[in-house]
């Protein structure tokens, strides 16, 4: 008897496929490290320094100065990213009935790329929101009715703004020095477009710094980092990844996971984590014996029917996630004009 399309890609199918399946790394995976907790709410330090507070010195027989906790607990609620995409009727009479089983094969396929591409789209919102947090600070949360900001608390004194590196008495490098002082350690490594790179590459103060007065060379990302890390000064790496929103009139347009006129000092550690938490679906899930719910990534993926004219089946990922930040201190972010 002929599989239904349910049974050809029954939940434990899909978890097992999603189980084995490796996508593309992210910068923001490695930067806020993924795991998995069981609640929708945590608990997130905010205010906390990691410079010392310096004790007293006291005379003996005297109290002990009194510390203070400068930290402070605010409750976050993980953001639910969902991506649907429906098979249709065509397709499904074909996935049922098929000439031979080369033709199902080959027509699962698909079906699984679609798979590929919903946790793609999850795994996309995420590291957008990984990169507002590195560049801006904050998060916003404005889309599907939802409404939301979430402030990270970057200091203001660790921001500036319209930076123009294309003008001749512009130094580059001793803004960076200038950056990399306010801060109470020095930065790790440096993120920043390949646009804002370029200025930087062609501004004449850094050539004339790295090959000396009026020279004509264009340096290269490998000499200016040698001559940034011989001033004690992080390296620069450049990301311009990008990803396509669907917009409601059909059309996709393409964005930028890192803005192009960033420039942004961060410690050469990890800078928290990426939070995924239950979904709904997850849950539900408990309810039957024969999944091991242990089998669930940090993204949920199925399948699912739903209405009978037209004949309705659905392919849908899920997750709720949302990163964390503990060294918003550390971090120093600049503006750069581009034009």
């Amino acid at each position: 008897m002929p599989k239904s399309v349910l049974e050809l890609f029954s939940q434990k199918e899909v978890l097992n496929y999603l189980k084995e399946r490796k996508f593309p790394a992210l910068m923001g995976e490695e930067l806020f490290p993924e795991t998995k907790k069981q609640s929708l709410e945590f608990d997130v330090l905010t205010n906390a320094s990691k410079t010392p507070v310096i004790a007293s010195v006291h005379g003996f027989d005297t109290e002990s100065e009194i510390g203070q906790r400068e930290a402070e607990k605010k409750a976050v609620e993980l953001a639910l990213i969902k991506r649907k995409m429906q098979l249709k009727e065509k397709e499904i009479i074909a996935l049922e009935s098929p000439r031979n089983d080369a033709e199902r094969q080959a027509l699962m396929k698909d079906v699984y790329n679609d798979f590929d591409n919903l946790v793609e789209s999850v795994r996309a919102r995420v590291e957008k929101m990984r990169m507002d947090v590195i560049a801006n600070g904050v998060i916003t949360l404005d889309e599907n009715e939802l409404n939301a900001t979430i402030d990270y608390g970057v200091p203001t004194e660790n921001k500036v703004a319209n930076v123009d590196w294309s003008l001749e008495s512009s130094n580059p490098v001793n803004d960076i020095i200038s950056w990399a002082n306010k801060l109470d350690q020095m930065p790790g490594r440096i993120i920043t477009s390949n646009t804002v790179l370029a200025k930087i590459l062609s501004n004449k103060n850094v050539v004339n710094a790295l090959f000396g007065k009026d020279s004509t060379r264009i340096a290269s990302v490998g000499e200016l980092n040698t001559y940034l890390n011989s001033l004690g000064l992080p390296s620069i790496y450049t990301y311009d990844r990008k990803y396509r929103k669907l917009e409601k009139n059909g059309t996709y347009t393409k964005h930028r996971y890192f803005p192009e006129n960033k420039f942004v000092m961060i410690p050469n550690e990890t800078l928290g984590e990426t939070v995924y938490g239950p979904t709904a679906e997850e849950i539900r899930l408990q309810r039957n014996p024969a999944i091991d719910v242990r089998t669930v990534g940090k993204i949920f993926a199925c399948m699912y029917e739903e209405g009978l004219d037209p004949v309705s089946t659905w392919e849908k990922a899920v997750a709720t996630a949302l990163p964390t930040l503990s060294c918003a201190e550390d971090i120093f972010q600049a503006e750069i004009k581009l034009s």
